[in-house]
């Protein structure tokens, strides 16, 4: 699964919508959709800031398996 995959998924199974996350993130809905597309990444802060949001670990969240 692609990160942008993992990061809509995440979203929605936290009952967010992208607007919400973009707001608690204090940035554009579009950089929301743009990592959901995978059309850029989030800077290392915002990849924290929704490991945080979603109770998950930076490696759940970015698909990594130790």
């Amino acid at each position: 699964m692609d990160f942008g995959q993992r990061f809509r998924d995440a979203r929605k199974e936290n009952g967010y919508t992208q607007k919400q996350i973009a707001d608690m993130l204090g940035i554009e809905q579009s950089n929301i959709s743009d990592w959901e597309n995978n059309v850029s990444r989030p800077e290392y802060e915002n990849l924290i800031a929704l490991a945080r949001l979603y109770g998950e670990t930076l490696e759940s969240l970015l698909g990594i398996e130790l």
